[in-house]
């Protein structure tokens, strides 16, 4: 609630207020003024009568003096006086009972971590805005007090059904017993009958492999996913025989966007453009038939000077085609750009400034942080759902009916 300009020139002059100085001052003993009032309050509301004023009252409780507590806040450490009830059964809510701390600093620690700021970041920035030493290791303790809930979070019940999964990995360094050691952060996307977006799984392993992969899957389905329509995934050897071992009668979609990165890695950098528009006339054809034409076409045009480029889509096509029985907005879904790219944005914005981790542990806290965020600006389903949902019933009635 805004103080009037009146009572503000009141407050200047009665201070003698002159410098940012004087105002931090006089905010530090306002903000305990108000401390003590808000407990003498809530004595008042536990007793029934107010301070002095002791009427005819159901309880036989009375004040019984004051306990000091010195407590970090953010106007640096302030000496309360505790108000006291005889028969012990008073607590202050707003400063809570064994509460040392009412800075309200671990929530701004965490949300500091959250945005990929280094400990020693954060130990500056608390240190120049309250004036509060955190060491790293106090940093590193505050936020794995997550942890709990990233294991909760990791193990919670699923929808029996998703229409569409993507799965995908990033890359990370972890230092390790003095070594630096290559970590996958395994994710795992999921849309649901609703429409709607969600973060399945984040787990940190050894380097991309089907076999962990596989833990995965067997992961979702012991946490409640009975049915899937589609899986797309990018071209891990052995990922399609994972997928079928757990799911055998969902479809395997080959990224899009993946397969276009493995035929960059052969493209001159002063080609790719050109290549690029040529090759969007393969994934944008209306079906199949046309599809396979139109690679025909880019294999004449790029094929003698980059042939491992065309042979990466040739290669692959058995798990390329089903994309090409499907209508514009169940494509759109099936390409994983909007999905997969705009998670890995957020994360790989929050980890850039980090060369390496020290833990397993810190980097799952960093990603599962970033992943809250990521899901707080999914507020919409996808675009055309019942469309595409119409279209899914029609063509899996057996496997959808049920769940609807």
């Amino acid at each position: 609630m805004a103080i009037a300009k009146e009572q503000l020139q009141q407050i200047i002059a009665d201070n003698d207020i002159k410098s940012v100085g004087d105002i931090y001052s006089l905010f530090k003993d306002s903000f305990k003024d108000m401390l003590q009032e808000l407990m003498e309050a809530e004595l008042n509301a536990s007793l029934g009568y107010e301070k002095n004023k002791k009427e005819v009252t159901d309880t036989d409780n009375k004040r019984n003096g004051y306990s000091p507590k010195t407590v970090k806040s953010k106007f640096g450490q302030l000496t309360l006086d505790i108000p006291r009830d005889r028969n012990g059964e008073f607590e202050p809510q707003i400063v809570p009972k064994y509460q040392r701390d009412i800075s309200g600093i671990e929530e701004q620690v965490i949300s500091l971590y959250t945005r990929g700021m280094s400990t020693r970041d954060i130990h500056d920035q608390l240190h120049d805005l309250y004036g509060i030493e955190l060491s790293a290791d106090m940093v590193s303790k505050i936020t794995d007090k997550i942890l709990p809930e990233i294991k909760e979070w990791q193990s919670r019940p699923l929808e029996p059904v998703y229409p569409f999964i993507f799965m995908d990995a990033i890359h990370y360094k972890i230092r390790e017993d003095g070594r630096i050691m290559n970590r996958a952060a395994y994710v795992v996307l999921g849309v649901t009958l609703d429409g709607n977006k969600d973060i399945l799984s984040i787990n940190i392993g050894a380097n991309e492999s089907s076999k962990f992969w596989l833990g995965m899957l067997n992961d979702l389905k012991n946490r409640g996913v009975q049915e899937v329509l589609f899986f797309c995934v990018d071209g891990l050897a052995g990922f399609k025989e994972a997928i079928y071992a757990v799911y055998p009668q969902a479809e395997v979609q080959r990224c899009i966007i993946h397969m276009l990165r493995n035929s960059f890695k052969y493209v001159s950098y002063k080609d790719i453009k050109k290549f690029a528009a040529d090759f969007k006339a393969v994934y944008k054809a209306p079906t199949e038939e046309l599809a396979l034409s139109e690679l025909e076409t880019v294999k004449e045009i790029w094929g003698k000077k980059y042939p491992y480029a065309i042979a990466n889509w040739e290669q692959n096509w058995e798990v390329v085609r089903p994309f090409f029985g499907f209508n514009e907005d169940i494509r759109r879904i099936m390409y994983t750009t909007n999905i997969i790219e705009g998670v890995n944005r957020q994360f790989r914005k929050v980890t850039k400034a980090k060369s390496s981790f020290p833990s397993d542990n810190s980097l799952e806290k960093m990603l599962y942080l970033a992943s809250q965020n990521v899901k707080k600006k999914w507020t919409q389903r996808y675009r055309n759902w019942d469309l595409v949902l119409s279209q899914l019933m029609l063509l899996y009635p057996e496997r959808l009916n049920e769940y609807l």
